[in-house]
């Protein structure tokens, strides 16, 4: 998977949009809220809500050790940093940010929610 090929598939999402919050760093947003830190595609991550905790975001930094990593100042609610083209399958890879993305439409106000 490619930087290009995960950034169209956040953006296929009922609702999200790109932003670009710091110059050359691409963010996916739903509402008002980030769901998918992208950098520039030079980056080669993504930065994920990997869980509800910070325990439960260690989970993948158990499985992938090599290709994951804790997003500095906000790795402790949960979020991490996923290498893509690395050792975690595509499809795992889709599967984190789906999980991200429906993890922060449910943090959003239901009027500002997608339909």
């Amino acid at each position: 998977m490619t930087w290009d090929e995960l950034l169209g598939y956040c953006l296929a999402k009922a609702g999200a949009w790109p932003d670009e919050p710091w110059d050359g760093d691409v963010v996916a947003k739903v509402g008002s809220k980030v769901f998918a830190f992208l950098g520039s595609a030079a980056g080669g991550s993504v930065g994920l809500k990997c869980g509800p905790s910070r325990d439960v975001a260690d989970e993948w930094l158990a499985r992938y050790p090599a290709d994951v990593a804790v997003m500095p100042y906000i790795g402790r609610s949960g979020w991490n940093s996923l290498r893509i083209g690395g050792g975690i399958p595509d499809e795992e890879l889709l599967e984190a940010v789906d999980a991200s993305y429906d993890t922060i439409v449910a943090k959003l106000p239901r009027k500002d929610r997608p339909t």
